[in-house]
């Protein structure tokens, strides 16, 4: 597993209490702009939590808080061929939300399962994106327009 993501309304004051709860601060932030969320990830004795906030009311963390409140909102993990996965999960029923990976947090491209088709929870797959490949015109006007 990746990490457990979980979504809160204010990630400011998610951070103090996560300060609090683990005895350290987040290790990583990001703004996910194609995703309109802040993170923050925390790692405590090997075990990831993502805190997401919306940035935007049209946001699907926006939405998930609306409807079910703060909490966990899905479980990542890491896959060596995130393309290869997809295919294999929609040939074998599951229901996908992203049908191509799109840039996540951390270097990641991810993609979810529908939780209708997962019991429940929201999966996401993520795949770290390979160093020297081209990020799209997308991506590159995220990271301010500048090309590696």
């Amino acid at each position: 597993m990746s990490h457990i993501g979980v979504a809160v309304k204010d990630l400011d004051s998610a951070v103090e209490l996560f300060k609090k709860l683990f005895g350290v601060g987040p290790h990583h932030t990001e703004v996910v702009e194609d995703q309109k969320v802040s993170t923050a990830f925390f790692d405590f004795n090997g075990t990831a939590v993502e805190l997401l906030a919306p940035t935007s009311p049209d946001s699907t963390v926006a939405k998930f808080i609306a409807k079910r409140g703060e909490g966990v909102h899905h479980l990542s993990f890491i896959v060596d061929d995130i393309e290869k996965q997809l295919s294999r999960l929609q040939k074998l029923g599951f229901q996908l939300v992203d049908e191509k990976p799109r840039p996540g947090a951390g270097g990641y491209n991810v993609a979810f399962l529908h939780p209708k088709s997962t019991n429940g929870v929201l999966i996401e797959i993520a795949q770290k994106r390979l160093p020297g490949r081209k990020r799209s015109s997308r991506a590159r006007r995220q990271a301010g327009g500048k090309r590696r």
